[in-house]
């Protein structure tokens, strides 16, 4: 019974992480019976090995090209953050379900993704990846490479395109 508890408390406190990271608490997120998207194979040409030091490339999904990590996690903007403000909005809770994409390099090195490269300085001290001006996220629930399921997520965590721009029509958001 107190295990049954337990686990009753921890998954209302993850709702409400994830209803504090933006949009409308009583707006469940959308699901439509279809499995989660995820990120496909690269296609014949394109690198299936990065350089070693690259930090940032991109990768095909059901959404289209979207930038991965090196590992193939996917990558998102917050719409709450303001473009070349130099700060994050996803702080305390949300960071718990949406933390930062960080690097350790001056200059992040990337691979097939056009928008412009930067970083931030991140409230604990790390330096945040940034992607035409606006920080980028990981979402805790994509658990291995090609997982989309932050997409869409309370109308306010979109997919990032090669360019930098918010994949906000793609669809996804499970």
């Amino acid at each position: 019974m107190k295990k049954q508890l337990g686990v009753g408390i921890a998954a209302l406190a993850l709702a409400a992480t994830l209803a504090s990271c933006g949009g409308n608490q009583g707006t469940p997120s959308p699901t439509t019976g279809t499995p989660p998207a995820t990120a496909t194979a690269p296609e014949p040409g394109m690198s299936t090995t990065p350089a070693a030091n690259t930090e940032l490339k991109t990768a095909n999904s059901t959404a289209g090209q979207i930038v991965v990590d090196k590992n193939g996690m996917s990558v998102y903007f917050f719409t709450k953050d303001v473009k070349d403000s130099g700060k994050s909005s996803c702080t305390d809770a949300c960071a718990a379900a949406w933390p930062a994409v960080t690097t350790k390099a001056a200059s992040p090195t990337v691979e097939g993704v056009s928008g412009k490269i930067g970083s931030i300085n991140a409230a604990d001290g790390s330096k945040q990846i940034t992607i035409n001006g606006m920080p980028v996220y990981y979402y805790a629930k994509d658990k291995k490479a090609g997982d989309i399921l932050g997409q869409g997520v309370n109308n306010a965590w979109y997919l990032v395109s090669p360019a930098g721009e918010m994949l906000k029509s793609a669809g996804g958001g499970y």
